[in-house]
């Protein structure tokens, strides 16, 4: 279990990042991706930090 919502954790971070980067190459909707990137990263921090710490095994 923790190695599937590490996997999901990393994934989500990486995407996040990715996303963030290219909003620069989309024009008209720069806004909008950077700040999806912020969130979708700031999800793969969290599931880490709050999630992992309360699932046993």
């Amino acid at each position: 279990m923790k190695m599937i919502a590490f996997l999901v954790s990393l994934a989500l971070f990486i995407g996040g990042l990715y996303l963030m980067g290219m909003a620069f190459t989309v024009e008209g909707l720069e806004s909008v991706l950077f700040i999806a990137g912020i969130l979708i990263t700031s999800l793969g921090i969290v599931i880490p930090v709050h999630v992992l710490k309360r699932v046993d095994g």
